[in-house]
Protein backbone atom coordinates (compact mmCIF):
# COMPACT_ATOMS: atom_id res chain seq x y z
CA UNK A 1 0.00 0.00 0.00
CA UNK A 2 1.04 3.24 -0.84
CA UNK A 3 0.47 6.49 1.89
CA UNK A 4 0.26 9.76 -0.08
CA UNK A 5 2.65 12.03 1.88
CA UNK A 6 2.10 16.28 2.15
CA UNK A 7 4.87 17.68 -0.22
CA UNK A 8 7.44 18.54 2.75
CA UNK A 9 7.40 15.12 4.41
CA UNK A 10 8.63 14.11 0.66
CA UNK A 11 11.03 16.73 0.77
CA UNK A 12 12.44 15.31 4.09
CA UNK A 13 12.38 11.95 3.25
CA UNK A 14 14.12 12.80 -0.32
CA UNK A 15 16.90 14.92 1.74
CA UNK A 16 17.41 11.67 3.52
CA UNK A 17 18.07 9.65 0.75
CA UNK A 18 20.17 11.75 -1.27
CA UNK A 19 22.74 12.36 1.46
CA UNK A 20 22.93 8.37 2.19
CA UNK A 21 20.38 7.45 5.18
CA UNK A 22 17.33 6.23 6.01
CA UNK A 23 14.05 8.08 6.62
CA UNK A 24 10.78 6.89 7.20
CA UNK A 25 6.91 8.21 8.69
CA UNK A 26 6.47 6.46 11.47
CA UNK A 27 3.91 6.05 14.32
CA UNK A 28 0.32 7.31 14.83
CA UNK A 29 0.83 9.31 10.86
CA UNK A 30 1.08 5.44 9.73
CA UNK A 31 -1.77 4.46 11.70
CA UNK A 32 -3.95 6.52 11.04
CA UNK A 33 -3.16 6.66 7.19
CA UNK A 34 -3.91 2.94 7.13
CA UNK A 35 -7.44 3.69 8.89
CA UNK A 36 -8.28 6.06 6.44
CA UNK A 37 -8.10 9.41 8.40
CA UNK A 38 -6.11 12.37 8.01
CA UNK A 39 -2.84 12.16 10.29
CA UNK A 40 -2.63 15.64 12.69
CA UNK A 41 1.55 14.89 12.91
CA UNK A 42 4.00 13.80 10.55
CA UNK A 43 6.77 12.31 12.27
CA UNK A 44 10.23 10.85 11.04
CA UNK A 45 12.53 8.28 12.51
CA UNK A 46 15.76 8.33 10.90
CA UNK A 47 19.28 6.60 11.12
CA UNK A 48 21.07 10.05 10.76
CA UNK A 49 22.40 11.02 14.12
CA UNK A 50 21.21 13.95 15.26
CA UNK A 51 24.06 16.56 14.35
CA UNK A 52 23.93 14.61 11.35
CA UNK A 53 20.15 15.61 10.45
CA UNK A 54 21.07 19.43 12.29
CA UNK A 55 23.92 19.59 9.59
CA UNK A 56 21.44 18.46 6.20
CA UNK A 57 18.79 21.36 7.17
CA UNK A 58 20.60 24.34 7.84
CA UNK A 59 18.48 25.80 5.66
CA UNK A 60 15.82 25.65 7.50
CA UNK A 61 14.45 26.77 10.75
CA UNK A 62 15.44 24.12 13.41
CA UNK A 63 14.64 23.67 17.10
CA UNK A 64 16.31 21.35 19.37
CA UNK A 65 14.67 21.16 21.83
CA UNK A 66 14.73 17.28 22.25
CA UNK A 67 18.23 16.88 21.05
CA UNK A 68 19.54 15.04 24.35
CA UNK A 69 16.75 12.22 23.19
CA UNK A 70 17.45 12.62 19.77
CA UNK A 71 14.96 14.65 18.33
CA UNK A 72 15.21 17.53 16.16
CA UNK A 73 12.14 19.78 14.85
CA UNK A 74 12.34 21.27 11.04
CA UNK A 75 10.05 24.06 10.64
CA UNK A 76 8.94 23.96 6.85
CA UNK A 77 6.10 26.17 5.42
CA UNK A 78 5.44 26.70 9.01
CA UNK A 79 4.61 23.31 10.00
CA UNK A 80 6.32 21.25 12.25
CA UNK A 81 8.16 17.98 11.82
CA UNK A 82 9.43 16.19 14.16
CA UNK A 83 12.56 13.51 13.52
CA UNK A 84 14.23 11.42 15.65
CA UNK A 85 17.07 9.12 15.45
CA UNK A 86 16.84 5.28 15.47
CA UNK A 87 16.92 4.75 19.43
CA UNK A 88 17.03 2.73 22.36
CA UNK A 89 16.04 3.71 25.78
CA UNK A 90 18.21 3.31 28.88
CA UNK A 91 16.02 2.32 32.23
CA UNK A 92 12.84 4.11 33.13
CA UNK A 93 13.48 4.68 36.88
CA UNK A 94 10.73 7.41 37.23
CA UNK A 95 8.39 4.89 35.27
CA UNK A 96 7.65 7.47 32.61
CA UNK A 97 11.01 8.98 31.17
CA UNK A 98 14.15 6.73 30.24
CA UNK A 99 17.84 8.19 31.91
CA UNK A 100 19.70 8.09 28.79
CA UNK A 101 19.11 7.23 24.92
CA UNK A 102 21.21 5.29 22.78
CA UNK A 103 21.13 5.92 19.64
CA UNK A 104 21.27 2.63 16.93
CA UNK A 105 21.89 2.22 13.29
CA UNK A 106 18.34 -0.59 13.27
CA UNK A 107 14.98 0.26 12.23
CA UNK A 108 13.13 -2.52 14.38
CA UNK A 109 15.11 -1.70 17.12
CA UNK A 110 13.54 1.36 17.45
CA UNK A 111 10.09 0.54 16.88
CA UNK A 112 10.53 -2.54 19.10
CA UNK A 113 10.53 0.09 21.80
CA UNK A 114 7.21 2.06 21.39
CA UNK A 115 3.74 1.30 22.86
CA UNK A 116 1.77 -0.49 20.90
CA UNK A 117 1.54 -2.51 17.47
CA UNK A 118 -0.62 0.01 16.13
CA UNK A 119 1.89 2.80 16.82
CA UNK A 120 4.98 0.69 15.60
CA UNK A 121 4.97 1.00 11.70
CA UNK A 122 6.67 3.15 9.48
CA UNK A 123 6.61 3.76 5.92
CA UNK A 124 8.81 4.90 3.08
CA UNK A 125 8.08 4.76 -0.58
CA UNK A 126 10.91 2.76 -1.24
CA UNK A 127 9.98 0.41 1.11
CA UNK A 128 6.23 0.06 1.45
CA UNK A 129 4.73 -0.44 5.23
CA UNK A 130 7.14 -2.17 8.06
CA UNK A 131 5.53 -3.67 10.77
CA UNK A 132 7.34 -6.01 12.37
CA UNK A 133 4.76 -6.87 14.91
CA UNK A 134 0.97 -7.02 13.19
CA UNK A 135 -0.10 -3.39 13.71
CA UNK A 136 -1.94 -3.98 10.25
CA UNK A 137 -3.16 -6.99 11.71
CA UNK A 138 -4.55 -5.29 15.01
CA UNK A 139 -5.85 -2.67 13.29
CA UNK A 140 -8.10 -4.82 11.16
CA UNK A 141 -9.37 -6.47 14.16
CA UNK A 142 -9.69 -3.46 16.46
CA UNK A 143 -7.60 -4.21 18.61
CA UNK A 144 -4.92 -2.67 21.19
CA UNK A 145 -2.13 -4.74 21.97
CA UNK A 146 1.57 -4.07 23.39
CA UNK A 147 4.93 -3.99 21.73
CA UNK A 148 6.38 -7.61 23.52
CA UNK A 149 5.95 -7.41 27.40
CA UNK A 150 2.85 -5.34 28.46
CA UNK A 151 4.04 -5.25 32.41
CA UNK A 152 7.21 -3.92 30.59
CA UNK A 153 5.91 -1.34 28.70
CA UNK A 154 3.35 -0.02 31.50
CA UNK A 155 6.64 0.22 33.87
CA UNK A 156 8.47 1.86 31.55
CA UNK A 157 6.24 4.55 31.09
CA UNK A 158 3.20 3.93 33.00
CA UNK A 159 0.82 7.16 31.45
CA UNK A 160 0.53 4.17 28.56
CA UNK A 161 -2.31 2.67 30.61
CA UNK A 162 -4.01 5.60 30.12
CA UNK A 163 -3.30 5.81 26.40
CA UNK A 164 -4.35 2.15 25.37
CA UNK A 165 -7.78 3.23 27.04
CA UNK A 166 -7.49 6.47 25.27
CA UNK A 167 -7.09 4.97 21.95
CA UNK A 168 -9.18 2.15 22.77
CA UNK A 169 -12.32 4.75 23.24
CA UNK A 170 -10.80 7.24 20.60
CA UNK A 171 -10.81 4.27 17.68
CA UNK A 172 -13.57 2.15 19.35
CA UNK A 173 -11.04 -0.32 19.80
CA UNK A 174 -10.88 -3.39 22.12
CA UNK A 175 -7.91 -3.99 24.48
CA UNK A 176 -6.81 -7.25 24.52
CA UNK A 177 -6.97 -9.53 27.73
CA UNK A 178 -3.21 -10.24 28.19
CA UNK A 179 -2.93 -5.88 28.12
CA UNK A 180 -6.51 -6.03 29.62
CA UNK A 181 -4.81 -7.75 32.66
CA UNK A 182 -1.53 -5.82 32.85
CA UNK A 183 -3.29 -2.77 32.66
CA UNK A 184 -5.21 -3.74 36.60
CA UNK A 185 -2.06 -5.21 37.56
CA UNK A 186 -0.39 -2.03 36.83
CA UNK A 187 -3.19 0.72 37.61
CA UNK A 188 -1.77 2.20 40.77
CA UNK A 189 1.69 3.13 38.87
CA UNK A 190 -0.74 6.05 37.57
CA UNK A 191 0.15 7.72 40.61
CA UNK A 192 2.86 8.75 39.54
CA UNK A 193 2.46 10.37 36.98
CA UNK A 194 1.87 14.29 36.68
CA UNK A 195 -1.83 15.70 36.92
CA UNK A 196 -1.44 17.60 33.33
CA UNK A 197 -0.57 14.33 31.39
CA UNK A 198 -3.41 12.20 33.39
CA UNK A 199 -5.83 15.56 32.28
CA UNK A 200 -4.88 15.32 28.15
CA UNK A 201 -5.60 11.54 27.96
CA UNK A 202 -8.69 11.30 30.06
CA UNK A 203 -10.28 14.39 28.24
CA UNK A 204 -9.78 12.40 24.58
CA UNK A 205 -10.79 9.06 26.54
CA UNK A 206 -14.13 10.87 27.23
CA UNK A 207 -14.92 12.06 24.07
CA UNK A 208 -13.96 8.85 22.28
CA UNK A 209 -16.77 6.91 20.26
CA UNK A 210 -15.97 4.13 22.39
CA UNK A 211 -16.46 5.77 25.67
CA UNK A 212 -19.32 3.50 27.36
CA UNK A 213 -17.59 0.36 27.09
CA UNK A 214 -13.75 1.46 28.08
CA UNK A 215 -15.56 3.13 31.21
CA UNK A 216 -17.50 0.30 32.05
CA UNK A 217 -14.64 -2.60 31.53
CA UNK A 218 -12.06 -0.16 33.31
CA UNK A 219 -13.60 1.70 36.30
CA UNK A 220 -11.00 0.90 38.55
CA UNK A 221 -8.76 2.71 36.52
CA UNK A 222 -10.88 5.94 36.85
CA UNK A 223 -11.06 5.34 40.44
CA UNK A 224 -7.12 5.37 40.29
CA UNK A 225 -7.04 8.44 39.12
CA UNK A 226 -9.86 10.21 40.51
CA UNK A 227 -10.76 8.64 43.50
CA UNK A 228 -13.83 10.56 44.44
CA UNK A 229 -15.48 8.31 41.83
CA UNK A 230 -15.83 5.19 44.01
CA UNK A 231 -18.94 5.69 46.05
CA UNK A 232 -20.58 6.37 42.82
CA UNK A 233 -20.20 2.59 41.92
CA UNK A 234 -22.77 0.05 42.40
CA UNK A 235 -25.25 3.21 44.36
CA UNK A 236 -28.13 2.24 43.75
CA UNK A 237 -30.55 5.52 43.26
CA UNK A 238 -33.68 3.87 44.55
CA UNK A 239 -35.53 6.63 42.22
CA UNK A 240 -38.54 6.06 40.04
CA UNK A 241 -36.87 8.46 37.32
CA UNK A 242 -33.37 6.33 37.96
CA UNK A 243 -33.62 2.19 37.05
CA UNK A 244 -29.38 2.47 36.81
CA UNK A 245 -26.98 3.02 39.99
CA UNK A 246 -25.05 6.55 39.78
CA UNK A 247 -21.91 5.35 38.09
CA UNK A 248 -23.59 3.64 35.06
CA UNK A 249 -26.12 6.19 35.04
CA UNK A 250 -22.85 8.79 34.46
CA UNK A 251 -21.31 6.55 32.13
CA UNK A 252 -24.57 6.69 30.13
CA UNK A 253 -24.75 10.28 30.34
CA UNK A 254 -21.18 10.62 29.32
CA UNK A 255 -21.96 8.63 25.87
CA UNK A 256 -25.17 10.30 25.29
CA UNK A 257 -23.58 14.01 25.22
CA UNK A 258 -22.10 15.58 22.16
CA UNK A 259 -17.87 14.44 21.96
CA UNK A 260 -17.16 17.79 23.62
CA UNK A 261 -14.72 18.42 26.32
CA UNK A 262 -17.00 20.32 28.16
CA UNK A 263 -19.86 18.27 28.02
CA UNK A 264 -18.30 14.98 28.81
CA UNK A 265 -16.32 16.63 31.93
CA UNK A 266 -19.83 18.27 33.06
CA UNK A 267 -21.89 14.42 32.25
CA UNK A 268 -18.49 13.11 34.31
CA UNK A 269 -18.91 14.88 37.50
CA UNK A 270 -22.86 15.95 37.37
CA UNK A 271 -23.61 13.15 40.26
CA UNK A 272 -20.75 12.72 42.13
CA UNK A 273 -22.02 14.15 44.91
CA UNK A 274 -25.10 11.96 44.79
CA UNK A 275 -23.97 9.46 47.75
CA UNK A 276 -23.22 12.43 50.32
CA UNK A 277 -26.75 13.83 49.38
CA UNK A 278 -28.86 10.69 49.63
CA UNK A 279 -31.84 10.34 51.52
CA UNK A 280 -34.61 7.73 51.94
CA UNK A 281 -38.07 9.17 52.49
CA UNK A 282 -40.99 7.08 54.21
CA UNK A 283 -42.38 5.51 51.04
CA UNK A 284 -38.76 4.18 50.44
CA UNK A 285 -37.80 6.11 47.71
CA UNK A 286 -34.38 7.72 47.41
CA UNK A 287 -33.83 11.82 46.97
CA UNK A 288 -30.51 13.92 46.58
CA UNK A 289 -31.23 17.49 47.88
CA UNK A 290 -28.27 20.17 47.19
CA UNK A 291 -26.58 17.32 44.71
CA UNK A 292 -25.92 19.71 42.01
CA UNK A 293 -23.98 22.33 44.07
CA UNK A 294 -22.09 19.88 45.93
CA UNK A 295 -21.26 18.04 42.80
CA UNK A 296 -20.37 21.42 41.12
CA UNK A 297 -17.75 22.22 43.88
CA UNK A 298 -16.58 19.05 43.99
CA UNK A 299 -15.60 19.02 40.38
CA UNK A 300 -13.97 22.36 40.81
CA UNK A 301 -11.60 20.52 43.61
CA UNK A 302 -11.33 17.98 40.99
CA UNK A 303 -10.64 19.81 37.91
CA UNK A 304 -7.98 22.36 40.06
CA UNK A 305 -5.80 18.99 40.93
CA UNK A 306 -5.79 17.69 37.42
CA UNK A 307 -5.17 21.27 36.06
CA UNK A 308 -7.82 22.35 34.21
CA UNK A 309 -7.28 25.92 32.70
CA UNK A 310 -9.90 28.23 34.73
CA UNK A 311 -12.31 29.05 31.80
CA UNK A 312 -13.30 25.14 31.22
CA UNK A 313 -13.22 24.93 35.27
CA UNK A 314 -15.93 27.70 35.33
CA UNK A 315 -18.10 25.98 32.29
CA UNK A 316 -18.19 22.85 33.73
CA UNK A 317 -19.06 24.13 37.49
CA UNK A 318 -22.18 26.34 35.96
CA UNK A 319 -23.25 23.52 33.69
CA UNK A 320 -23.22 20.99 36.90
CA UNK A 321 -24.80 23.53 38.92
CA UNK A 322 -27.73 23.88 36.99
CA UNK A 323 -27.85 20.64 35.78
CA UNK A 324 -31.39 20.05 37.62
CA UNK A 325 -32.75 22.98 37.41
CA UNK A 326 -36.57 24.15 35.79
CA UNK A 327 -36.08 24.89 32.70
CA UNK A 328 -39.75 25.50 30.76
CA UNK A 329 -40.04 25.92 27.24
CA UNK A 330 -41.76 29.19 27.32
CA UNK A 331 -40.58 32.43 26.21
CA UNK A 332 -40.59 34.58 29.90
CA UNK A 333 -38.75 31.33 31.41
CA UNK A 334 -36.35 31.27 28.67
CA UNK A 335 -35.45 34.73 28.76
CA UNK A 336 -34.70 34.68 32.31
CA UNK A 337 -32.22 32.09 31.70
CA UNK A 338 -30.49 33.60 29.04
CA UNK A 339 -30.42 36.84 31.19
CA UNK A 340 -28.67 34.41 33.75
CA UNK A 341 -26.17 32.46 31.95
CA UNK A 342 -26.16 33.79 27.81
CA UNK A 343 -27.10 31.99 24.62
CA UNK A 344 -24.09 29.72 24.80
CA UNK A 345 -24.11 28.09 28.03
CA UNK A 346 -27.95 27.68 27.87
CA UNK A 347 -27.68 25.99 24.65
CA UNK A 348 -24.85 23.86 26.64
CA UNK A 349 -26.93 23.05 29.20
CA UNK A 350 -30.35 21.95 27.42
CA UNK A 351 -27.50 19.47 25.96
CA UNK A 352 -26.42 18.44 29.34
CA UNK A 353 -30.53 17.57 30.38
CA UNK A 354 -30.82 15.80 27.28
CA UNK A 355 -27.82 13.64 27.96
CA UNK A 356 -29.11 13.51 31.74
CA UNK A 357 -32.73 12.60 30.89
CA UNK A 358 -31.76 9.83 28.24
CA UNK A 359 -30.16 8.08 30.79
CA UNK A 360 -32.95 7.50 33.06
CA UNK A 361 -35.99 5.75 33.12
CA UNK A 362 -37.62 5.89 29.37
CA UNK A 363 -41.03 6.35 30.84
CA UNK A 364 -40.47 10.01 31.54
CA UNK A 365 -38.30 10.90 28.61
CA UNK A 366 -40.68 12.15 25.70
CA UNK A 367 -42.05 14.35 27.66
CA UNK A 368 -39.27 15.68 29.25
CA UNK A 369 -37.26 15.69 25.61
CA UNK A 370 -40.28 17.51 24.05
CA UNK A 371 -40.05 20.72 26.66
CA UNK A 372 -36.35 21.29 26.26
CA UNK A 373 -36.62 21.13 21.94
CA UNK A 374 -39.55 23.86 23.38
CA UNK A 375 -36.56 25.18 25.12
CA UNK A 376 -34.55 25.33 21.95
CA UNK A 377 -37.43 26.65 19.78
CA UNK A 378 -38.06 29.48 22.44
CA UNK A 379 -34.12 30.24 21.70
CA UNK A 380 -34.33 30.25 18.44
CA UNK A 381 -37.25 32.72 18.40
CA UNK A 382 -35.76 35.10 20.96
CA UNK A 383 -32.29 35.43 19.18
CA UNK A 384 -34.13 35.76 15.85
CA UNK A 385 -36.34 38.60 16.80
CA UNK A 386 -33.41 40.49 18.68
CA UNK A 387 -35.25 40.40 21.73
CA UNK A 388 -34.49 42.07 24.68
CA UNK A 389 -33.02 39.50 27.67
CA UNK A 390 -29.74 41.39 29.32
CA UNK A 391 -29.05 44.86 30.64
CA UNK A 392 -26.70 46.18 27.68
CA UNK A 393 -30.07 45.51 25.05
CA UNK A 394 -32.24 47.61 27.20
CA UNK A 395 -33.06 50.71 25.19
CA UNK A 396 -31.94 53.27 27.97
CA UNK A 397 -29.21 52.80 30.29
CA UNK A 398 -28.07 54.47 33.38
CA UNK A 399 -26.95 57.60 31.87
CA UNK A 400 -30.48 57.95 30.49
CA UNK A 401 -31.22 57.42 34.10
CA UNK A 402 -28.56 60.41 35.08
CA UNK A 403 -30.24 62.61 32.49
CA UNK A 404 -33.44 62.23 34.36
CA UNK A 405 -32.35 62.84 37.05
CA UNK A 406 -31.65 59.53 38.94
CA UNK A 407 -28.42 59.87 41.75
CA UNK A 408 -25.45 58.34 40.58
CA UNK A 409 -25.03 55.37 42.89
CA UNK A 410 -27.03 52.32 44.14
CA UNK A 411 -30.39 53.34 42.86
CA UNK A 412 -29.12 53.44 38.99
CA UNK A 413 -28.50 49.39 39.16
CA UNK A 414 -32.24 48.38 40.89
CA UNK A 415 -33.79 50.48 38.71
CA UNK A 416 -32.62 49.29 35.46
CA UNK A 417 -32.20 45.71 37.08
CA UNK A 418 -36.58 46.21 37.98
CA UNK A 419 -36.75 47.39 34.24
CA UNK A 420 -34.98 44.66 32.40
CA UNK A 421 -37.57 42.07 35.00
CA UNK A 422 -40.55 43.86 33.12
CA UNK A 423 -39.07 43.59 29.89
CA UNK A 424 -38.59 40.16 30.12
CA UNK A 425 -42.19 39.59 31.89
CA UNK A 426 -43.77 41.35 29.13
CA UNK A 427 -44.92 43.86 31.13
CA UNK A 428 -43.23 46.93 29.57
CA UNK A 429 -42.32 47.52 25.66
CA UNK A 430 -38.33 47.91 25.55
CA UNK A 431 -38.73 51.65 24.06
CA UNK A 432 -37.12 54.30 25.81
CA UNK A 433 -40.22 56.07 25.79
CA UNK A 434 -41.99 53.20 27.99
CA UNK A 435 -38.73 52.52 29.90
CA UNK A 436 -38.43 55.90 31.23
CA UNK A 437 -41.80 56.08 31.80
CA UNK A 438 -42.02 52.56 34.51
CA UNK A 439 -39.20 54.11 35.42
CA UNK A 440 -41.16 56.83 37.22
CA UNK A 441 -43.45 54.29 39.09
CA UNK A 442 -40.34 52.65 39.96
CA UNK A 443 -38.32 55.62 42.02
CA UNK A 444 -41.97 56.42 43.43
CA UNK A 445 -41.63 52.81 45.01
CA UNK A 446 -38.52 53.25 46.27
CA UNK A 447 -38.86 56.42 47.81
Amino acid sequence: MNIVLPSDVELILKMFKESGFKGYVVGGCVRDSLLGKIPKDWDICTNAQPEETARLFLDFHIIETGLQHGTITIVINKEHYEITTFRRDGEYLDNRHPNKVIFVDDLKEDLSRRDFTINAMAYSHDEGIIDYFNGQNDLILGRICCVGNPDERFNEDSLRIMRALRFASTYNFKISEVVKQSIIHNKDLLQKIASERIKVELCKLLCGKGVKDISKEFTDIFCVIIPELKPMINFEQKNPYHYLDVWNHTIESINEAPSDETLRLTMLFHDIAKPICHTIDELGIGHFYGHPSQSAEKAVLIMKRLKFDNETICQVHELILYHDADLLGRNKNVKRWLNKIGEARLRQLVQVKMADIKSQSKEFYIERAENLQRVLDCIDYIIERNQCFCLKDLAIDGRDLINHGVNQGRDIGIILHRLMDKVIEDKVENTKVDLLHEMNAIIAELI
